[in-house]
Order: C-alpha cells, then structure tokens, then sequence
C-alpha cells in the first residue's frame, strides 16, 4: 500500500483530472458527466478507495441530513484540520449542501452554474461545515 502523503497526492490529482468535465447530476463518469459527489467519488477512486454503491437523491430540497451517511458510507471520517485529499462539506445556501476536493489552496468541485468542474477558491459566502479525509488518509 501506497504511503498517505502519495494517496492524498493521487485523490488531488484525481480530482484536477476531472477539471472540465461538464456538471451532470448523478454523473460519476469522469470525462462524461460528474457532480460533487462524483469529483469526490473520482478522487476517492484515484487514492485506491473501494467506493460503495451510493443512494440516488433529488435535487432541490433541503440536504443538510442527508449527505454525511453519504460520507460515512463512502468510509470518510470527520477531521478538525483539513489537508489536500479531503472532503470538503458546504452550505452553500441554506438547505443546500455541497461537497469539494481540497486541492493545496484551493478546491476542486462540480459547478452546476457554470455547468463544468472547476478549481479555484472557496466562496466565501459558502458556510463551511467541516472536513472529511478519505479512508486511510
């Protein structure tokens, strides 16, 4: 098994080899269609984690109870201090949440308003409701 630090740098470089896939809801298909959850699926995957079947949900609604058993399922835990590799879990508004890869400075992460993944910072209106590392990260 691959050291942390190299699996933390495969999920980042997992995640920016998804920059410019175009935002797909359910989309788990990097290169064809992703949301958040597939950027941190991708990146899940390209650490060598072993991604369960995730549930199928709607979009609009109120989230906020829904996507940590997501992150649980997937193995994550909650960590205090976030580093590149983990998960990160946003408010975007209230009701909505939204999940991203840190990537050094920066996240990764499906943009269904400008319909493509992305990298660049955070926006700092999103509320940020913690920090999630990958199984064995």
């Amino acid at each position: 098994m691959l050291p942390r630090w190299r699996r933390r740098a495969a999920a980042v470089a997992a995640a920016r080899a998804c920059v410019g896939t175009r935002f797909r809801p359910q989309g788990r298909v990097p290169g064809l269609g992703l949301d958040c959850i597939g950027v941190a699926v991708a990146a899940a995957r390209g650490a060598g984690v072993v991604v369960p079947l995730l549930p199928a949900y709607a979009l609009g609604g109120d989230h906020g109870g829904a996507v940590e058993p997501v992150l649980i399922a997937m193995g994550c835990r909650r960590v205090a201090r976030a580093r590149p590799g983990d998960v990160m879990l946003y408010a975007p508004a209230p009701g909505q949440r939204h999940l991203a890869v840190l990537a050094g400075p920066d996240l990764v992460h499906a943009h269904a308003g400008l319909g493509r993944v992305v990298e660049g910072p955070a926006d700092p209106a999103w509320e940020l409701l913690g920090a999630w590392a990958l199984p064995g990260l």
